[in-house]
């Protein structure tokens, strides 16, 4: 469908599912479309991208009856939250397009490249009536949550440090557009940083100072795969990022991010006072979770259980805390969903800290803190019809 200028405010419903629309329709767009195409409190009704023909497939691909460029799906009336999935550089553009437009947003992660552009955006939400969540949302998987749980009645005693890594040789072996993960707003620290620091937060609540080095391997790198294999690109971040965090509840944690290991290696390993917690990798939605208490020479599994449906289901979320609101979305109603903005610009506020604190080889504070998000109720369903009327 062919675009059109101008934008226009959400519809004003206040029962029934929750009208969608997804911006960007690249690589990760499918995984989230197909899991929100299962849940029945959201109705997928567009998808925008400027590549006018992938949204044409990927809306097709799914039953979705509205496709094209952005001001066309912002102009759609029943489109009440936005999510988008662009590459780092436009988030905060895309975002504040869909905050004038009325809507709510959800935004791949990092929320924007830096703090300024997300302390503005949280504050236009807030002023419009607006909510502002961002990913990732693995830690509402079954996983993290059962390592929560598990944290929670005592099985490691009280939680002195975590060690964390994810190595690897950077994406461009698989993915068929790599560069931008290398430009400023991505690299391994704001890729991959967010699942693990957003986990950390919601173990150990919001950190207090960060220091840290960085590094980057080579200056260009090349395309492996699709159509533009062979072709190279600059490399304008840091490729290596060690980090030490020091959070505001007493505990610490090391964490490793690096695009430049020839051994891939993915560690969460949280350390209390009677025993150690082998965490799943935060960017996925499962298991396993394993223990091993003082004193004993083998790890155990714990149950791990939970939802593993994948990318979406802090749109969900935060879709049931828009009805919830009944419109009139306030202070308290931004905190009601999980994969909030505030938690969202905490963890860009640590990323920034990070680079700030290598850049200077200081300990850098962080001046606002964020309270951890809530668990998921042992029952919560996705799949469960909760949002009814007309």
């Amino acid at each position: 469908m062919s675009g059109a200028s101008g934008t226009s405010g959400t519809s004003g419903t206040s029962a029934g599912p929750v009208g969608v629309a997804v911006v960007g329709a690249g690589v990760i767009s499918a995984e989230y479309l197909r899991t929100l195409s299962r849940f029945p409190d959201v109705r997928l009704l567009a998808v925008a991208d400027l590549d006018r023909e992938r949204a044409a497939t990927a809306a097709r691909a799914h039953g979705i009856p509205l496709h094209g460029d952005v001001p066309t799906v912002l102009a759609a009336p029943d489109v009440e939250l936005v999510v988008n999935l662009t590459v780092p550089a436009a988030h905060a553009g895309v975002a504040a397009a869909a905050l004038r437009a009325g809507k709510h947003v959800y935004g791949e992660k990092p929320l924007t490249p830096t703090p300024a552009e997300a302390e503005k955006l949280i504050a236009d939400a807030s002023e419009r009536g607006l909510l502002l969540g961002g990913a990732p949302d693995t830690f509402l998987g079954a996983g993290l949550q059962s390592a929560l749980r598990a944290i929670r009645a005592g099985h490691i005693g009280t939680p002195v440090a975590a060690t964390t890594a994810v190595q690897s040789l950077g994406p461009e072996s698989w993915h068929p557009d790599p560069a931008f993960f290398y430009q400023p707003g991505a690299g391994p620290l704001f890729d991959l940083g967010p699942y693990y620091l957003t986990a950390l937060v919601a173990l150990f609540g919001p950190v207090s100072r960060v220091a840290a080095t960085a590094a980057r391997a080579r200056a260009r790198r090349t395309v492996g795969s699709g159509a533009k294999a062979g072709q190279s690109f600059p490399v304008d971040v840091p490729t290596h990022v060690s980090a030490l965090l020091a959070f505001s509840s007493g505990a610490s944690a090391n964490a490793t991010f690096s695009f430049d290991s020839a051994l891939p290696r993915i560690r969460f390993e949280v350390t209390g006072t009677e025993g150690t917690l082998a965490v799943p990798d935060p960017n996925t939605f499962g298991g396993p979770l394993r223990l091993r208490p003082n004193g004993s020479d083998a790890w155990r599994e714990l149950p791990v259980h939970g939802r593993t449906d994948g990318r979406g289901l802090g749109v969900l979320d935060m879709a049931r805390a828009i009805r919830a609101g009944a419109g009139r979305i306030t202070p308290d109603t931004q905190s009601t969903h999980r994969a909030s903005g505030a938690l969202a610009l905490h963890v860009l506020q640590t990323m920034t800290a990070i680079t700030e604190s290598a850049a200077r080889s200081a300990f850098t504070p962080l001046a606002t803190q964020v309270v951890p998000p809530a668990p998921l109720p042992a029952d919560w369903d996705p799949t469960a019809t909760t949002l009814t009327g007309s």
